[in-house]
């Protein structure tokens, strides 16, 4: 049985400056892993603040029929507020019907999305 597919849309570890973008990437690597192993579908749009993404995003949205879409943690930080409340709007607007998730970790992004495909099989957190 399908489950949906996914949308990931978070910040591009890569494309920031001032840190290492290891760790971030090998946990995304982890996700996209997983969401292979459990057969869901899943697409990734990471994006960088400064390039105003909304053009992005909305690309992102639209390719595909997604059940779900989770936002990732990097854009729920403080300073970009404005963004964060962008990315939830196109979601609303051009992806009406998928389930909004949040992740608590990069390769927890699977996780995140399985509450809203499949809850009755995922383990409370």
């Amino acid at each position: 049985m399908a489950l949906g597919r996914v949308l990931v849309i978070g910040l591009d570890p890569a494309r920031l400056s001032g840190w290492d973008p290891g760790p971030v990437l090998a946990g995304i690597a982890r996700g996209r892993d997983r969401f292979v192993e459990l057969g869901i579908d899943a697409d990734f749009c990471l994006v960088a603040p400064d390039d105003r993404p909304e053009a992005d995003i909305v690309g992102a949205l639209t390719a595909h029929d997604y059940t779900c879409v989770v936002v990732g943690g990097g854009l729920r930080d403080p300073s970009l507020l404005g963004l964060l409340e962008s990315t939830i709007n196109l979601i609303r607007r051009h992806a009406p019907g998928a389930a909004i998730a949040f992740n608590n970790t990069p390769d927890g992004t699977p996780d995140a999305a399985l509450r809203w495909l499949h809850p009755a099989e995922t383990p409370p957190n």
